[in-house]
């Protein structure tokens, strides 16, 4: 008998926002490519000025507010980039500022799965975790799955793209390098690789 509507969906929205990955994560993100988003927390400090520190969690807006220079837009920008921003818009109001932005938590960074796996829910994730990593965590598929009819959802330019992904093939020995011939994204960091 053919099963029509009930083909296993693993939906891995890597927009949603979960729990910290930890310091060891928040460090690699501060020197790599990893782009803030809302509900990561930060803490912005001026150097020798206890009045310029402060710990913040970026809104759904992207767009925080600091002492003297108001708001600044920082969703989709690295560490590095909102640092450079807040020095020198700082500048005119402290000379030779020397500015720290530390990433504390990345809640930003989780996949959602759900479908046909034995422990369906949301998991933390770092920029290396791949499919097969966060299928693991689900537990694996439970045996009523169709493994070569899982999609990965995920956004991009505010449009949602659908990956077909073959488990089977996958588990046969096809590596997911060959599967996906580029590099796959899913939200804001690498999906496969």
């Amino acid at each position: 008998m053919k099963r029509i509507g009930t083909p296993v969906i693993l939906c891995l929205l890597c927009l949603l926002l979960a729990v910290t990955l930890g310091e060891a994560f928040a460090q690699s993100a501060q020197s790599s490519s990893y782009r803030i988003g809302a509900g990561d927390a930060l803490e912005i400090s001026v150097w020798k000025d206890q009045s310029l520190t402060r710990e913040i969690v970026v809104p759904p807006d992207g767009v925080i507010t600091f002492p003297l220079i108001q708001e600044v837009k920082v969703s989709d920008l690295t560490v590095a980039e909102l640092r450079d921003i807040v020095t020198k818009k700082i500048s005119s109001y402290v000379p030779d500022a020397n500015v720290t932005v530390i990433l504390l938590r990345t809640p930003s960074m989780t996949a959602s799965v759900v479908g046909k796996v034995n422990k369906p829910g949301q998991f933390p994730i770092t920029q290396e975790t791949d499919v097969m990593q966060i299928l693991a965590m689900a537990g694996d598929l439970n045996p009523f799955a169709a493994g070569g009819r899982i999609l990965i959802l995920r956004k991009e330019n505010g449009k949602d793209i659908k990956i077909p992904f073959d488990y089977n093939e996958v588990k046969k020995g096809k590596s997911p390098a060959e599967y996906f011939p580029q590099a796959r994204r899913c939200g804001r960091g690498p999906l496969i690789e």
